[in-house]
């Protein structure tokens, strides 16, 4: 009889390891399909843009050209919805007198193609590509990364010389996220997504900004807090108390994105 239970068991432990394997990019990409309206934002020098990848995908981006000498914040966003979410954002960055890029992942807002940690990284380099060939050079370039993108932003700053890097709600690694959720299964040999930004971050030779609230609920503030530490100076940590994972800009994320910058981008000065 214990034989049988402690089969029974094993089934079902093999067979739910199985299921998330196979499904475990629905658990991390939450796309919205459609295609954001630009015109939504109000903000007249707002174009759409499209931005060619080496693998011969075409995607939606957002571009607002900067001002003559000034930076363009290159933002990629977190791993849920599209750029309609994300478009007060925008308007805060660009109104602070710096132009904005904002690509949309493949598989997101009407772009084909899948998303997977490869294929955005992909994508990031087709977005540096865009600014150089508008005449950007990389020191005048801003990466913003939130939640998700914090780890496309990390690895494109490790492999870039940029103007800075804005980390909002970052993690060491999904892996150590989903080692710390399913404590139960052999993580590090299931995983194909995992946005090691703890191993780049010391590559990086740019001013850091991490921005985390001390109540997020989906990041522990504590991987944020160790990816910090490791990062070179010169860094700063902005932390929101009572700020959660998705709500920092109540709190001031954009004002605290904003003086930053004007520190530490001269250009922006």
């Amino acid at each position: 009889m214990l034989t049988g239970i402690a089969i029974a068991v094993a089934g079902l432990y093999l067979a739910l390891a199985a299921y998330l394997y196979a499904y475990q990019r629905d658990f991390l990409y939450f796309p919205d399909l459609r295609k954001p309206d630009a015109s939504s934002i109000g903000l007249a020098g707002l174009k759409e843009v499209q931005l060619d990848t080496s693998d011969g995908l075409h995607l939606l981006a957002w571009y607002v050209p900067p001002p003559e000498g000034k930076p363009v914040v290159l933002y990629f966003p977190g791993n849920g919805g599209n750029l309609n979410n994300r478009g007060d954002r925008l308007l805060r960055l660009a109104n602070a007198g710096m132009g904005v890029l904002m690509p949309e992942y493949r598989g997101y807002g009407g772009n084909a193609g899948n998303p997977s940690e490869s294929s955005f990284y992909t994508d990031a380099e087709a977005a540096m590509a865009f600014l150089r060939n508008d005449g950007i050079a990389d020191d005048r370039i801003v990466l913003y990364g939130e939640s998700l993108g914090t780890g496309v932003a990390t690895r494109l700053a490790s492999e870039h010389k940029v103007a800075a890097l804005i980390l909002e709600a970052p993690y060491t690694s999904i892996t150590a996220m989903a080692a710390a959720q399913f404590y139960f299964l052999p993580i590090s040999l299931m995983l194909k997504d995992r946005f090691g930004s703890l191993s780049r971050i010391g590559n990086i030779h740019a001013p850091i900004l991490v921005l985390q609230g001390d109540r997020d609920e989906i990041v522990p503030p504590a991987l944020g807090q160790q990816l910090f530490a490791a990062a070179p100076e010169p860094k700063e940590l902005w932390s929101a108390r009572g700020g959660g994972h998705n709500d920092l800009v109540e709190f001031g994320a954009l004002d605290a994105v904003i003086s930053f910058l004007s520190r530490h981008v001269a250009s922006l000065r």
